[in-house]
């Protein structure tokens, strides 16, 4: 038999705990169940942990502290800066549950700020930090199909790489610690201009009596193409907008992007108009909508017009 060293150090992660079972930890902390891992797990309401154990096996622990101890990785997925310090700082935090040389992994959106700050205690404390932040939805999550850009240390990062790739289609390290929630900055605000645009258009095709559904499949095979055309095209023309991401996160993330880009001394002026039109969407009760709801808005506002 290997010893729990030896596993660490080649990849071969067998004991992992997973904080944080929302709508992307849960499916995603159900993978590593199913490849063989042995799983424990927290959720701040107990009953759903108890309900991730009695579909996944494993066990589900009172604090994060409890969660992590004797893990060879720990991984969370959780709501915003203060859920994450939440769940590692403080006596009953994680980091304080955690041998020595252990790596967390933290897939929560955030901002670059904190995963610096938490990267900082954990060194002092003998861990790795690394902010792996992921894309793909709810959908990616069921599907272990998640994109995950990573900021930290190369070789704490090699050595969780073969895990995450249980529910991840890519795995990738972007740079030193919080490059990962820049890199997801990144891709958040191409999403909310390719989103508005395509609401825009779609729209505009509408009120011009187009078939937009044989429409999408035409410019879809050109340069017009994208993510969102392929998968949201179809649901925006139907008026569906209980599919994804929704706007109250959506708008958390945007406001990292636009409070980093101060930092950085740069504008973003179709980002800051886009997270406008989203604070329009919750206005008119489509707060738990999905991002493509932005066509909605345009709806909306015709029909006031």
């Amino acid at each position: 038999m290997n010893h729990p060293a030896a596993l660490a150090s080649s990849g071969a992660v067998r004991r992992v705990t997973f904080l944080g079972l929302g709508v992307m930890g849960y499916p995603m902390a159900g993978h590593l169940a199913k490849a063989g891992l042995d799983v424990t797990v927290y959720n701040r309401t107990a009953q759903k942990a108890e309900q991730w154990v009695a579909e996944y096996g494993g066990r589900a622990a009172t604090t994060p502290r409890e969660a992590a101890h004797g893990a060879e990785l720990v991984l969370a997925c959780v709501g915003n800066d203060n859920d994450l310090r939440g769940i590692t700082l403080g006596e009953h935090g994680a980091f304080a549950g955690m041998a020595r040389d252990t790596p967390f992994v933290d897939h929560t959106t955030t901002s670059a700020n904190v995963a610096r700050e938490l990267a900082e205690i954990a060194g002092t404390q003998n861990l790795h930090f690394i902010d792996a932040p992921v894309s793909g939805g709810q959908s990616g999550a069921q599907n272990g199909k998640l994109t995950i850009m990573c900021g930290g240390e190369a070789a704490a990062f090699e050595r969780c790489v073969a895990t995450l790739r249980h529910y991840a289609a890519a795995v990738t390290l972007i740079g030193s610690t919080g490059a990962g929630q820049l890199a997801k900055m990144v891709n958040q605000i191409c999403i909310a201009g390719m989103v508005q645009g395509l609401s825009e258009a779609i729209h505009f095709g509408q009120n011009a009596g187009l078939d937009m559904t044989r429409v999408l499949e035409v410019i879809g095979k050109g340069a017009a193409a994208s993510w969102q055309m392929d998968n949201r095209g179809a649901t925006m023309i139907e008026g569906r907008f209980d599919y994804g991401f929704a706007v109250d996160w959506m708008r958390k993330d945007l406001g990292f992007c636009l409070d980093e880009a101060k930092r950085v001394g740069v504008s973003l002026p179709v980002t800051a108009l886009v997270d406008q039109f989203y604070g329009d969407v919750q206005a008119l009760g489509g707060s738990r909508y999905d991002t493509s709801s932005l066509i909605w808005r345009l709806r909306k506002l015709k029909r006031a017009g």
